[in-house]
């Protein structure tokens, strides 16, 4: 009853300035992303409301040699039908959806995948990858024989608290971000380049 969030929020994509200008210049889309390790399962990924986080992300890519010229793509996105693992609701969903996709596994005698990573932010998240997809894939099923009981998502969103501690004892982390991954692209109503703000000028 409580769980639509705002309709319109924007996100922010970090990537190569080739990718940029074929998206933002040339029309042409963002394709999703479909690892085994995506943190929010396959789709189009953007950092929440933060520019910033968007270029540092492709500086990092930068410096490992995965891009050339980190640039930035801003878009206005429709959430619409989120599983917004901010909220309770959608937590206990996909608690849920652990257990049912645990029985699948051990009646396949199959180990589960696992989290990794060298540091505590264990960034293949191949567990949580795993759980999201065989929710969607649960719902799609129930819908393919008129079980339907959920609506199929149009985007995933998740707090992350990621990175050092901001300072010493605190339990706010220097990467912290709200992530989107959109599985609609219907739900991105337009890509744009983001401008700076004028210094002169406060911002409201």
């Amino acid at each position: 009853m409580y769980s639509k969030l705002p309709n319109i929020v924007l996100g922010f994509h970090g990537c190569d300035q080739t990718t940029f200008e074929k998206v933002v210049c040339n029309g042409e889309a963002l394709r999703p992303s479909a690892n085994s390790y995506d943190w929010l399962g396959s789709g189009i990924y953007f950092w929440e409301q933060n520019y910033d986080r968007g270029l540092s992300w492709a500086r990092e890519q930068a410096k490992r040699g995965a891009i050339d010229r980190p640039a930035v793509i801003g878009a206005v996105i429709d959430l619409g039908c989120c599983l917004n693992l901010t909220d309770s609701h959608y937590i206990d969903l996909v608690e849920n959806e652990y257990r049912l996709m645990k029985e699948d596994f051990d009646l396949l005698g199959l180990e589960l995948p696992k989290n990794e990573g060298a540091t505590q932010d264990r960034l293949l998240r191949k567990l949580d990858c795993a759980v999201i997809e065989h929710l969607h894939a649960h719902i799609e099923a129930e819908r393919a024989n008129g079980e339907a009981t959920l609506a199929p998502f149009d985007s995933v969103r998740g707090l992350f608290s990621e990175g050092a501690p901001v300072y010493e004892g605190s339990g706010f982390r220097k990467k912290t971000h709200v992530q989107i991954c959109v599985r609609n692209p219907n739900c991105i109503k337009g890509y744009f380049n983001p401008r700076r703000p004028v210094k002169a000028w406060r911002m409201p």
